[in-house]
């Protein structure tokens, strides 16, 4: 029997970015096709659990959400043309050009990536609008309050409107202008199934890793010399190589010391491993992905925990705070100099970004994690309890429930 939640689910990744595209071709509105889409989505959680999943859920989506935008363009009467162009929908033309990219979400994320919109709003606006994460997924990405990102998304789509942004397929010389913020887009959908956000999803979301890689090896066809494309390929490849030991049979996660190596992707570390090589091997500096990557590749090197290189971790993160000082590059900084120049002296450096970090969960599993490891345990048991308090994932709070609990 078809499991109805994981069919939408999975209709939502598939077709989300296919349905906006189809609509924007025709009416050429941004606030028109994502409000279809998701008048089309909200209409299937009613309407399938009851009647059944239609044989064809794409083609089903795209007839409901193309009868959501006539309805609403004939309620709101805006233009006399839209009139002719919602009966263009029901045309058989043929699809406009691929131009230089291929993949249709590829093309539509390259769009909506514009260089005239700033580059948090364009990589917000985008993983809304292609990639279907929600305002609190996008929210939390960004570690700013909801109604925030609301706002900034809002702000987005009324700026392309009164600026007349153009909404085109861009050519191939505007590739490497826009390829930043597709960086960013496909970096922030992977982290989002790395750990998915939402105590009533998958805390891992293969669907959005794999689709992540996918169109990052495609990038990386169309600007095969970029070397920040190479590196986010190689983070990716990576990070997903532990995917079948990051969480427990019974449901927790599990960390990176507590892992079992044997189970991690030997075919996926190797292609990961030999792209930092080439990277190394090209002689130019490294931007932020290919210094992430090359972490990652220490981490992978080690068949046991105790023989990582913290040394050279430590070193590759003073490199990239030079080109990100962030906090949240600070905090995993620290995470490194705990296992070097110990806990103490890695606290000092948490504690200076409460500021920052107050309402990011890590940043209080990290603090509880080092006063546990100082013999701190009231102190501990608290930061412990503010970090389920605010952590977005099942597997996540499960962990750090039991080592709350196993404070003496």
């Amino acid at each position: 029997m078809v499991d109805v939640r994981e069919a939408i689910t999975r209709a939502h990744h598939e077709e989300w970015a296919r349905v906006i595209a189809a609509l924007n071709r025709r009416f050429g509105d941004l606030d028109i096709a994502e409000e279809a889409a998701a008048e089309a989505f909200a209409t299937a959680v009613e309407r399938w659990p009851a009647d059944g999943v239609p044989p064809n859920p794409g083609a089903w989506l795209t007839t409901t959400a193309n009868r959501k935008a006539i309805d609403r363009i004939r309620r709101e009467n805006k233009r006399d043309g839209k009139q002719r162009e919602a009966r263009m929908l029901y045309d058989d033309n043929p699809p406009e050009p691929v131009d230089a990219i291929e993949d249709e979400r590829l093309r539509l994320i390259f769009t909506c990536c514009h260089p005239a919109l700033a580059m948090q709003t364009r990589v917000a606006l985008t993983l809304r609008m292609v990639a279907g994460l929600t305002v609190p997924q996008i929210a939390r990405a960004f570690l700013v309050q909801e109604t925030t990102m609301q706002r900034r998304i809002t702000r987005a789509k009324a700026k392309i409107k009164a600026a007349r942004i153009p909404y085109r397929v861009p050519s191939a010389q505007d590739l490497p202008a826009r390829v930043s913020g597709v960086l960013a887009v496909l970096f922030l959908v992977f982290n989002e199934g790395y750990l998915a956000t939402g105590h009533d999803t998958d805390p891992v979301r293969h669907d959005l890793t794999a689709e992540a890689i996918r169109l990052t090896r495609l990038v990386r066809a169309l600007l095969p010399d970029d070397g920040e494309v190479a590196g986010l390929l190689a983070l990716m490849l990576l990070t997903e190589a532990r995917r079948a030991a990051r969480v427990s049979m019974s449901g927790e996660l599990v960390t990176l010391a507590e892992q079992d190596r044997g189970v991690w992707d030997a075919a996926l570390i190797a292609e990961g491993h030999r792209l930092v090589r080439e990277r190394l091997a090209a002689g130019m500096a490294p931007g932020r992905y290919q210094i992430l990557a090359a972490i990652n590749a220490v981490h992978t090197c080690a068949r046991d925990v105790r023989d990582t290189d913290w040394s050279q971790v430590v070193a590759n993160y003073d490199q990239l705070v030079r080109l990100d000082p962030s906090p949240i590059i600070t905090l995993n900084r620290a995470i490194a100099v705990a296992e070097l120049d110990g806990p103490e002296v890695a606290l000092a450096s948490v504690d200076r970004l409460e500021h920052d970090l107050a309402g990011y969960h890590a940043y209080h599993a990290t603090r509880a994690d080092l006063l546990r490891r100082l013999g701190r345990s009231q102190k501990s048991r608290a930061a412990y309890d503010k970090a389920i308090e605010l952590a977005g994932n099942t597997a996540e709070s499960a962990y750090l429930t039991r080592r709350r609990d196993q404070l003496g």
